[in-house]
């Protein structure tokens, strides 16, 4: 394996599933703005949109998740193409 091509920096952080609260801890790299308390232990935040835990492949359960408006902008601007 060739030296200096992966980070050094692994560390537990948190990432946080907004669609459900849902909390887990991980090693990454990633940079966090953020911090949580989690039984007395601070780990760097970084929030989500969607993790395994309200993800419908995982949960089996047909969720919309549209936090941006992204479905609504694209039936105003595509959604009516055929009805002239």
């Amino acid at each position: 394996m060739k030296k200096g091509v992966h980070p050094e920096n692994y560390r537990p952080v948190a990432f946080k599933d907004m669609s459900n609260e849902d909390v887990f801890i991980t090693r990454s790299t990633i940079n966090a703005k953020e911090s949580i308390d989690i039984d007395g232990v601070t780990y760097p935040l970084v929030k989500i949109e969607i993790s395994n835990t309200s993800h419908p492949f995982y949960t089996g359960k047909s969720k919309l998740v549209d936090t941006a408006g992204r479905v609504d902008k694209f039936m105003n601007r595509y959604g009516n193409r055929n009805k002239k």
